[in-house]
C-alpha cells in the first residue's frame, strides 16, 4: 500500500507488507452463499449480490455479511519472493573497483558477485498483496507495486487453494498489473462496475489481507471522486474505507458487488490508516485490463501538445466566454503539428465531446484508439478551427522542442508591467543557458509588488511571444501592447519559457 505523508512531507514509502512467511486466507465456512458463489463459477459469471430495494436507494444496509460472502470467492491473497543481495556482516568491505575485489571474485572467495565491491549474500525477501479475479479462466488484477521486482507468485484463494501465477503484463502509469493462474475448474470471478456512476455518500466495500492478517472486510463510504495524487492519468476514489499496507490490489466494491475501484494509496503520517483511502477508479484500471490482456502492454493515444489550464484572465486575453478547454502552450513534431495545431491554440472539442480542462483531455487522448483520425476544434484569433489528427501511440512518441530562430538587439533594460526587460543577445543567451539563435525578451528584475511577480515570473524567464506573436525586440512588445489595448483587451498573453518548459501567462496592461 502507498502511504502518503500530508502537506510538504508527501512521499511514497514501501509498497507491499514485507513479512518472513505467507499469512493465509481463513477458512470460508459452509453457507448457501458460498455454494451460490461456485455454481456461479462452474457457470462462468461474475459473482454479484442478491438484489435488494434498499441497496439501490442507498439506505445503510443492517449487514453486509450477504454481499462479503458472494463475493470474496473471488478475493485473493497474493505472495512474492525476490532474492535481494546484501553485504555480510563483518566481511571485508572494499570499494568498487578494487583489485582485491577481482582477485577474490577469481579465486571463488564466497559472497562476491561480478560487480560488487564487498562480500554479498543474498537473501529470500517476501511481499504480501491483495487481488481479485475478474474471469473464469484465471485473470487477475492487483497494484504494479505488489509484484514489481518478484522472482515467484503465488496467489491463495478464499478456500485456501494456492497457484502460482504469471505476470501477463503491468502498467506503471496506473500502478495496475494483470496476472494469469492455470486452473482446472473455472474460478469464482467479479465484475467491473461503472465508477462514473458512483456517488459521494455511496456506500463501499473493501477486501483483502491488511498487514498480513488473512482475509479481511472493511466498509465506509465514498468520500470524493476524480482525485489526483502525481500520476498523469490519476483517477482516485477516496473512501473513509478502512484499508492498510497489504490492502494493495484488493477491491473496493459498490453494494452491487462490482468492482468499482482498486485499492492503491492511503494519506497517512503513521503509515496507519486514519479514513483517507484511495482506490484507482474502475473507468480507468477496466481499459488498462483491456489492453494488457490483448497486447501485454498499454497502448494509449498521443497528441502530442504540451497544454496548460485557461484561466480567467487567459479567457479574457483571448476574447473567450469561458475559461475551459486545454491551452496550447508548445506542438513539437507529432500528429498535432502535422495536423496544423499552433502554439497558443485553445482545445475545446476532442472526438465530440467538449474538452473541460487539460486532465480531462489527457485522459481522453489516452483512451482514443491509436491510428485513429479523430475531429479536433480549437479556438485560434476568435474562431473555431477543425482540425482532423490521427492520433499516435504514447509509449512510443518522442517529443523536441519547437524550434527558433534568433536575431539579437539592444541589451539596455526597459521596465513594463512591473518587470525589467532586456532584448535577447548570444552572450545573454549563454549566461542563460539556452541556444543562441533563440528570440525574444529576457527578464531581467520583477517587482515583488507587481504584476509580473503575481503571475509568477522570475529572472531569467524568457518572453517569445506577445499576443499570440513573436518578440524579439521591446519595439515588437510595445506595438504588441498598444494593439490589445486598442481591441479593448484588459491584458496581454505572453508565452514565458524557463528552462525550455514553455507557458502562458495573461499580464494585466491597464
Amino acid at each position: 500500500m502507498k502511504t502518503l505523508l500530508p502537506r510538504k512531507f508527501l512521499t511514497v514509502s514501501s509498497l507491499a507488507l514485507l513479512v518472513g512467511m505467507s499469512a493465509a486466507f481463513a477458512q470460508a465456512p459452509a453457507t448457501p452463499q458460498a455454494a451460490a458463489a461456485q455454481d456461479a463459477a462452474n457457470e462462468n459469471k461474475p459473482l454479484v449480490a442478491p438484489e435488494s430495494p434498499a441497496r439501490k436507494q442507498q439506505v445503510m444496509p443492517e449487514s453486509f455479511a450477504d454481499l462479503v460472502e458472494q463475493v470474496s470467492p473471488a478475493v485473493v491473497n497474493i505472495t512474492t519472493t525476490a532474492t535481494v543481495s546484501s553485504p555480510i556482516a563483518g566481511g571485508p568491505q572494499l570499494p568498487e573497483g578494487s583489485p582485491f575485489s577481482d582477485l577474490f571474485r577469481e579465486f571463488g572467495f564466497p559472497g562476491f558477485p561480478q560487480g560488487q565491491g564487498g562480500p554479498q549474500a543474498e537473501q529470500r525477501s517476501n511481499a504480501l498483496g491483495s487481488g481479485f479475479v475478474v474471469s473464469a479462466d484465471g485473470l487477475i488484477v492487483t497494484n504494479n507495486h505488489v509484484i514489481e521486482g518478484a522472482d515467484e507468485i503465488e496467489v491463495e484463494f478464499f478456500s485456501g487453494k494456492t497457484l502460482p501465477a504469471k505476470v501477463i503484463g503491468k502498467d506503471d502509469k496506473t500502478d495496475i498489473a494483470v496476472l494469469r493462474v492455470e486452473s482446472k475448474e473455472p474460478l469464482p470471478f467479479v465484475k467491473f462496475g461503472d465508477s462514473d456512476h458512483s456517488r459521494v455518500g455511496d456506500w463501499v466495500l473493501a477486501l483483502g489481507n491488511p498487514l498480513g492478517q488473512g482475509f479481511s472486510a472493511s466498509t465506509g463510504i465514498v468520500s470524493a471522486r476524480n482525485r489526483a495524487l502525481s500520476g498523469t492519468y490519476d483517477d482516485f476514489i477516496q473512501t473513509d474505507t478502512a484499508i492498510n499496507r497489504g490492502n494493495s490490489g484488493g477491491p473496493l466494491f459498490n453494494m452491487d458487488g462490482e468492482v468499482i475501484g482498486v485499492n492503491t494509496a492511503i494519506l497517512s503520517p503513521n503509515g496507519g490508516s486514519i479514513g483517507i483511502g484511495f482506490s484507482m477508479a474502475s473507468n480507468v484500471v477496466s481499459k488498462v485490463v483491456q489492453q494488457l490482456e490483448e497486447f501485454g502492454e498499454t497502448r494509449r493515444g498521443w497528441l502530442g501538445v504540451k497544454i496548460q489550464p485557461v484561466t480567467e484572465d487567459i479567457a479574457e486575453s483571448l476574447g473567450l466566454a469561458d475559461a475551459k478547454g486545454a491551452m496550447v502552450t508548445d506542438v513539437p513534431t507529432g500528429p498535432a503539428l502535422d495536423a496544423g495545431m499552433k502554439a497558443g491554440d485553445v482545445i475545446t472539442s476532442f472526438a465530440g465531446g467538449e474538452v473541460k480542462d487539460p486532465r480531462d483531455l489527457v485522459r481522453r487522448v489516452a483512451d482514443a484508439p491509436v491510428g485513429e483520425a479523430v475531429d479536433v476544434v480549437v479556438q485560434r484569433d476568435g474562431k473555431a478551427v477543425d482540425l482532423k489528427i490521427t492520433l499516435g501511440r504514447r509509449e512510443l512518441a518522442e517529443g523536441g522542442d519547437a524550434a527558433k530562430s534568433g536575431k539579437s538587439g539592444d541589451e539596455s533594460p526597459s521596465k513594463v508591467m512591473g518587470m525589467s526587460v532586456v532584448e535577447l543577445t548570444p552572450a545573454l543567451a549563454a549566461e542563460i543557458g539556452i541556444p543562441g539563435d533563440s528570440q525574444g525578451l529576457v527578464v531581467r528584475d520583477v517587482d515583488p509588488e507587481g504584476a509580473a511577480a503575481d503571475k509568477g515570473l522570475a529572472p531569467g524567464d524568457l518572453i517569445t511571444e506577445a499576443g499570440q506573436q513573436p518578440v524579439a525586440s521591446m519595439a515588437d512588445f510595445t506595438a504588441r501592447i498598444d494593439e490589445a489595448k486598442k481591441a479593448g483587451r484588459k491584458s496581454i498573453l505572453l508565452m514565458v519559457r524557463r528552462e525550455g518548459e514553455p507557458r502562458f501567462v495573461a499580464l494585466p496592461i491597464s
